[in-house]
């Protein structure tokens, strides 16, 4: 399903994933589960994507990564940028496919984002963000702010998966490999609560404050 085809030079160029071919990958690794969870946004969904299940496999990871590297290998990307938790592996495995670039995080400070341990952005240097599962597009917007607050200049934004439908927009290119369109409520208007349907909560954030029942575990997705 991955191999490589000759262009008419006779140089091997690497096949285009499809978004078919994305979702076949996440659902042979398990990534959709069902259920009634909530965001970091605090949105609740019935659907939500572990992008673990594919961070945890290097051949599968490697592979989405490559892809999104290649959709941006002609914008001088010299440094990829993406927020913890997930978003480390991916920035990683970006930069891998892009000669030359560093990967760094962003990780939670106050209400936003700071880059620590060290990692520095040049003015004017271009950078790539990246993000492994786009919901709200939050965690996303605080690493450009935090880039821009450094002076870098932001040349895109690549993630795994924009589960949003294409509502999610930025003021920079945008690439997705997959693009859902999932439902997702504000716990006022949630059926799933209305309904009585235990609240779920997948990743590993601290629980925003949504006036939820008491059996909400303690972390949410990243």
């Amino acid at each position: 399903m991955w191999s490589r085809v000759r262009n008419c030079s006779g140089l091997r160029r690497p096949h285009v994933m499809r978004q078919e071919e994305a979702v076949e990958v996440l659902k042979q690794v398990g990534a959709f589960q069902t259920g009634h969870f909530v965001f970091s946004s605090g949105l609740h969904s019935s659907i939500y994507v572990e992008k673990f299940r594919i961070l945890e496999r290097p051949l599968y990871a490697e592979r989405l990564c490559r892809e999104l590297a290649e959709r941006f290998s002609n914008e001088g990307v010299s440094c990829v940028a993406g927020p913890t938790m997930g978003g480390i592996i991916v920035a990683y495995e970006v930069a891998r496919h892009l000669p030359g670039a560093r990967a760094i995080f962003a990780e939670r400070d106050g209400d936003g984002r700071e880059f620590r341990r060290g990692f520095a952005i040049s003015p004017g240097e271009r950078v790539l963000v990246v993000e492994d599962v786009i919901t709200t597009g939050g965690s996303a917007r605080q690493v450009i702010d935090a880039v821009e607050r450094h002076g870098g200049v932001v040349v895109g934004v690549g993630a795994l998966v924009d589960r949003s439908g294409g509502a999610v927009s930025f003021p920079f290119r945008f690439e997705p490999i997959v693009r859902l369109s999932l439902e997702a409520y504000d716990p006022s208007q949630c059926p799933l609560c209305k309904s009585g349907v235990p609240l779920e909560h997948p990743g590993s954030s601290p629980v925003p404050h949504t006036g939820a029942s008491p059996k909400v575990r303690e972390a949410v997705m990243s």
